[in-house]
């Protein structure tokens, strides 16, 4: 009778025991944000224009010098205005060094050429990876009248994995931006 029972006892333990489901980690995964299709439309300025994402706010315009604010992605793209008068070289490397003075906190600055022949639009775009407090910078120039730069800021401490999807939709605008900036003069009738 005892060996029945001890037999009893073990047969229901590895029955319940074999029963029992294993317990696996979970995998990694990221956070989905989808933000809207952008929606764009013309901005003038004095000496140049451009089309913009208008699910931006124009949160400040000072001459020719204005401010793009995402707050549903809590950033903005800062863009600033200058006037050649044969200081080409400097505006130029005062960009170039501006970009990157953010190389000390990036993993990587990838700078992509722009070239519009037929618009007279030549310039930089620098996408910066990794936890720096910019992660785009730009600029635009005729090489003759007219100098844009831009920067693509986030109202918040620096971490590029929670950021990175806003960061991409920004970089679009921004490309997109650079596609459509016409200089005043320069416009076709």
């Amino acid at each position: 009778m005892r060996n029945k029972v001890i037999l009893s006892v073990l047969t229901f333990t590895m029955i319940v025991l074999s029963c029992k489901e294993e317990t696996l980690p979970k995998p990694k995964a990221q956070l989905r944000l989808e933000y809207e299709h952008p929606k764009e439309g013309p901005l003038e300025m004095e000496d140049y224009r451009f089309v913009r994402n208008q699910l931006s706010s124009l949160k400040s315009k000072n001459g020719q010098s204005l401010t793009l604010d995402y707050p549903m992605m809590n950033g903005s793209i800062f863009i600033t205005y200058k006037t050649v008068n044969n200081n080409l070289e400097k505006l130029l490397s005062d960009a170039q060094r501006l970009s990157y003075e953010h190389a000390v906190k990036a993993d990587g600055i990838l700078e992509q050429p722009f070239v519009n022949e037929e618009d007279k639009v030549y310039g930089m775009l620098y996408e910066v990876t990794g936890n720096a407090a910019s992660q785009s910078q730009f600029y635009l120039t005729d090489s003759i009248s007219h100098f844009v730069t831009g920067s693509l800021y986030f109202y918040a401490k620096p971490n590029y994995d929670s950021i990175y999807p806003a960061a991409v939709y920004l970089q679009r605008d921004i490309r997109r931006i650079m596609e459509t900036l016409r200089w005043k003069e320069n416009t076709k009738p």
